[in-house]
């Protein structure tokens, strides 16, 4: 496979988990920093940090309002729940590893 190809690959791949994380609202970032050590703040500092390598300017807002598919305090404000004990407990449980 040429690069041009994995590349366009890759990209795909990428859209179709931000629409997938867009369709799942109801899964709060603290869950996946809980079960898979990432959430979608994660990813838009990913994608900061590709633009920067780059040389294409971005910030954090912008990255999370790619990520997001809003500005992320609308995203907040709509979407966003309050932590429970029992998430903030399994989530320091991950970070004492």
């Amino acid at each position: 496979m040429d690069q041009q190809t994995k590349t366009e690959l890759e990209a795909a791949a990428f859209r179709r988990l931000l629409k997938h994380l867009d369709e799942r609202k109801d899964v709060q970032n603290i869950d996946l920093m809980i079960l898979a050590g990432f959430c979608r703040n994660c990813l838009s500092k990913w994608m900061m940090g590709a633009a920067e390598e780059k040389g294409v300017d971005m910030d954090y807002d912008q990255a999370r309002e790619a990520v997001y598919g809003m500005p992320y305090s609308e995203w907040k404000d709509n979407h966003q729940q309050k932590a429970t004990p029992e998430q903030l407990a399994a989530f320091e449980k991950t970070q004492n590893k």
